[in-house]
């Protein structure tokens, strides 16, 4: 099993592999995964990484690996032809979306995200119209730069992680040792 431990800060010219992943599993900074070739290989990325389609990442071996988004089951949002304020409708949407902390990609006019019956029905309350896509998914990324974090990182800036350390030191468990899930 080859070893993935470092993204590229800027892409160059080629790859030799490819690797394509749903945005939960990009999210991840330790996981097994399969090339493109069915080879197997181990991500071991620093903790917090999210992972873009178009990435370059690098192997233990020197391999260079181009990371693709694959297709996932979306909902599409868009604001109901009879709006009389779609761009309202939709920056109500994003705001109780974004307060339920729901990756969202955004487009001009439309939102989109992962699909989720309790979250379609309240956007269908909300008087918006939600239709099924089939699409890679590349949610925003967020003020602070990266995904979503729960981790206490060092690099954590908000004032919460910085009481979380705080209060808990590095007492928090170590889970690198943990063991893969196999994706086919």
């Amino acid at each position: 099993m080859i070893r993935i431990e470092r993204r590229l800060p800027a892409r160059v010219d080629f790859a030799q592999r490819r690797l394509t992943l749903p945005y939960a599993e990009r999210c991840k900074s330790r996981l097994r995964v399969h090339l493109d070739n069915d080879e197997e290989a181990g991500l071991f990325l620093p903790r917090g990484t999210v992972l873009r389609g178009g990435d370059q990442l690098q192997a233990d071996d020197g391999r260079v690996i181009e990371l693709l988004a694959s297709a996932e089951a979306l909902y599409r949002v868009q604001a109901a032809p009879d709006s009389k304020d779609p761009h309202f409708d939709l920056l109500r949407a994003a705001y109780h979306l974004g307060n339920r902390h729901v990756p969202v990609q955004l487009q001009p006019g439309v939102l989109l995200l992962e699909r989720d019956g309790v979250l379609r029905e309240l956007l269908l309350r909300l008087g918006l119209r939600v239709s099924e896509a089939i699409a890679p998914f590349e949610p925003e990324a967020g003020a602070y730069g990266g995904g979503h974090r729960h981790d206490h990182d060092v690099s954590g800036g908000m004032l919460g992680e910085q009481l979380s350390r705080l209060a808990h030191g590095d007492s928090a468990p170590d889970f690198s040792g943990q063991q893969f899930h196999l994706l086919r």
